[in-house]
């Protein structure tokens, strides 16, 4: 398999990723806009707009978390295609929080609930996906990261799991609240740390 060396693969590389990612953004704004255009429409559930959110600030971070691609110095056709993958991870997610519509349903609650299953499966196998991310970036950057960030991960992973197989609403409610105060916290202390 041939390996691309030249400085503007990277850019193309970022260009296509770019072109995923927005799609998903476009995704959680639309929804975003739709509590806005049509307030009395469909009842807001605090659990289901909090995981717009926190996708929101996840897809952001990740995009800013990927500039450091351009320190690898080969890139292959399969790191390529991982990285289209994983977008498009963020791309499932957002659509399952977007649907087309909820008519069939009582209102989000009944649909979020519904779909869990889909939406936490997904949301554990791009936790784990995010590890792998990291590791190409260079295991001095992944050590460098310290003991957090993977124990963060697998955390996420296992209350994904559970989320999924529980309809509980007070720890559906618990999840995204510190899942989301915890992830705001995380991205300041990782980038006010670290050195660019």
């Amino acid at each position: 398999m041939e390996a691309a060396h030249s400085p503007e693969v990277y850019g193309y590389i970022r260009t296509v990723m770019s072109m995923v990612i927005g799609l998903s953004l476009a995704q959680l704004l639309t929804r975003l806009a739709g509590f806005v255009q049509s307030p009395g429409k469909n009842r807001v559930y605090f659990v289901h707009i909090g995981w717009v959110l926190s996708m929101f600030l996840y897809i952001i971070h990740f995009w800013w978390w990927e500039y450091r691609l351009q320190s690898l110095q080969v890139i292959t056709f399969a790191v390529y295609l991982f990285l289209i993958c994983f977008c498009c991870l963020f791309y499932f997610l957002c659509v399952l929080l977007n649907p087309p519509s909820i008519d069939e349903y009582g209102g989000f609650e009944e649909y979020f609930i519904s779909r869990r299953r889909w939406f936490f499966g997904l949301l554990a196998v791009t936790y784990a996906v995010d590890l792998i991310d990291t590791w190409l970036k260079g295991g001095a950057y992944f050590h460098s990261l310290g003991w957090e960030y993977p124990t963060r991960n697998v955390v996420y992973i296992v209350l994904c799991i559970v989320a999924a197989m529980t309809a509980n609403r007070r720890f559906q409610a618990a999840f995204v609240t510190v899942g989301l105060i915890y992830q705001i916290t995380w991205i300041f202390r990782l980038y006010d740390v670290m050195p660019g």
